[in-house]
């Protein structure tokens, strides 16, 4: 994003920042591409803005839809389960038949291309868990640059999710299609490799002044040149918080449009058709490209590695399941509670009720995280796995 636009554009972005209604922020972001000097310094961000722009009519046309009556199906499917994963690939990648096996999903299957042209959710057992399966409508290129009325839809999909299911057809050079998506997502603002430093802002009426929090360090520029950045921006009431290692270029570019880290598993399908010495190739030349990302080979047709995909999604998402128990009482919950590894006492009472907190008297734990059955515990005790915790309050019946 260019640093140098004039004081009129800059004007135009804040409005457009102010704007609540789809309605607003088109007329907002229309002024705002207007002002944008046309060069070459610019020619990303005209793009950006013009996708923007492009989402936004589409939306407006849904609501119009839904409104008339004339909607049909929707793009929008409501999380279920321990978590979301939206599984992504190219045409005839073999989504529908792996969605089939690993679901109780009863997808159309055909050799025929962009089969599915709406989002396909099945659950995955996982253990004593599920995780809701999506299959979406097929990535191709330049699907980020509306090339596909669908394209812009897909990518809201893969935003929303907890994780991402990567389906590759290994006998169709899986690399060049592992590269296609990485860019795709890439250009929406989605990763899939974890980067050097992460931005996230907050702006608010509520918040005064410019806040930066460092968990990091800015890389080419000063504290003083982001809060003159920000006031150029005309956004005065606003908090950044910065992890890691970032440039200025990325914050600016994180005041356009939220980046985001998605874990993800990849499936190297149809390994049926290919020798032991093509699969470890395949599974070499992923790693390289994706090295936060799980590679697992699979076969739709045989069966053939579909043992292994609910344990490495579970890991992938990088949550923990805990289980409640009533004082005096033997056997916990059969249902867990979800909750991001790294979670502590305090988070399980928040899931569980908040106003807990207020009567909190210690906790007592067994399994994995226990010292030994039934350790005392306070607030900050960090939970792991299938820990089971019992909640003691200092009025009693809460």
């Amino acid at each position: 994003m260019p640093t140098n636009l004039p004081p009129e554009a800059r004007a135009k972005w804040a409005k457009y920042l102010e704007a609540r209604t789809p309605e607003e922020k088109l007329t907002a972001l229309q002024e705002y591409l207007s002002a944008i000097p046309k060069h070459k310094g610019t020619e990303n961000l005209r793009a950006w803005v013009r996708k923007k722009i492009a989402e936004l009519r589409e939306e407006i046309e849904e609501k119009k839809a839904r409104r008339a009556g004339t909607g049909g199906p929707s793009f929008f499917i409501e999380k279920e389960g321990a978590a979301q994963a939206i599984m992504l690939g190219l045409p005839n990648s073999g989504k529908s038949s792996l969605l089939k096996k690993l679901t109780n999903a009863k997808p159309k299957i055909s050799n025929i291309p962009y089969t599915t042209k709406f989002p396909v959710p099945g659950m995955l057992t996982y253990e004593d868990i599920q995780i809701q399966l999506v299959e979406a409508p097929s990535i191709i290129e330049r699907i980020s640059q509306g090339s596909i009325w669908w394209g812009s839809r897909v990518l809201g999909l893969a935003r929303n999710a907890d994780a991402l299911v990567i389906v590759l057809d290994s006998s169709q050079n899986p690399i060049k299609q592992a590269k296609i998506i990485r860019y795709e997502l890439g250009q929406a603002g989605i990763y899939l490799t974890k980067p050097k430093g992460l931005v996230k802002i907050n702006k608010s009426k509520a918040i005064h002044g410019i806040k930066i929090t460092l968990s990091g360090k800015i890389t080419d520029a000063t504290i003083k040149e982001l809060k003159e950045l920000l006031k150029s921006y005309k956004i005065t009431n606003v908090e950044v918080k910065i992890f890691g290692e970032v440039t200025l270029e990325e914050i600016e570019k994180a005041l356009f449009e939220k980046i985001t880290y998605k874990p993800s598993v990849a499936l190297l399908n149809k390994v049926d058709l290919l020798t032991e010495e093509e699969i470890k190739e395949g599974i070499t030349g992923l790693n390289q490209l994706l090295p936060n990302v799980k590679v697992i080979p699979v076969s739709a047709v045989s069966g053939y590695g579909l043992g292994q995909v609910s344990r490495s999604l579970f890991n992938a998402l990088g949550i923990i399941r805990v289980y409640t128990k009533e004082p005096n009482s033997s056997l916990p919950s059969k249902k867990p509670l979800i909750l991001k590894e790294g979670a502590t006492v305090a988070d399980a009472i928040k899931k569980i009720r908040e106003e807990y907190l207020r009567f909190f008297k210690y906790a007592r734990i067994w399994g994995p995280s226990a010292k030994y059955a039934g350790e005392r515990v306070g607030l900050d005790h960090v939970l792991k796995d299938k820990d089971i915790i019992e909640i003691r309050t200092k009025i009693k019946g809460i």
